[in-house]
């Protein structure tokens, strides 16, 4: 791939930066069946046209613009939901850079999957350390979260 920091996470759940085009036509190939990019669509790095290059490969295509500096927690709810609504069916998580797409991954795995600090630092500690505007996202997401089960 020539999406930079492309980790597979699970059988079925891959991140990455920006996707290229021949990315894109590699997608079938791994039975990716929805593209959920969290990258703003003015983004340097942005793909014109990404959203009918993946549906023209029979691809759902999600799009949850995520401002940088204003990550948003209706937004982590609307991503959580959309990994549910594709429970069995393998999908593509991806930003510019995958810091985004890293961070929700991990707040995935730590409020929907309860898997433990080490086991879902992975892949984000492998791509970045979180900032003081994402550490705070993911402290009010992890508080908003106790109690509730998904």
């Amino acid at each position: 791939m020539d999406a930079e920091h492309t980790h597979q996470v699970f059988d079925w759940l891959w991140t990455s930066g920006q996707l290229s085009e021949k990315d894109i036509a590699s997608l079938p190939a791994l039975n990716i069946e929805a593209v959920i990019n969290l990258a703003l669509p003015t983004a340097s790095n942005a793909l014109p046209g990404e959203a009918e290059l993946i549906t023209r490969q029979g691809i759902a295509y999600i799009h949850i613009p995520v401002v940088w500096e204003r990550p948003e927690l209706h937004q982590l709810t609307q991503f959580f939901d959309i990994i549910k609504a594709f429970n069995g069916r393998n999908v593509w998580v991806h930003c510019a850079k995958n810091m985004r797409a890293s961070t929700f991954i991990y707040l995935y795995r730590r409020l929907c999957l309860a898997e433990s600090e080490d086991v879902s630092s992975h892949p984000m500690l492998d791509v970045w350390t979180p900032n003081e505007i994402w550490q705070t996202f993911i402290l009010n997401a992890l508080s908003s979260h106790k109690g509730r089960s998904d």
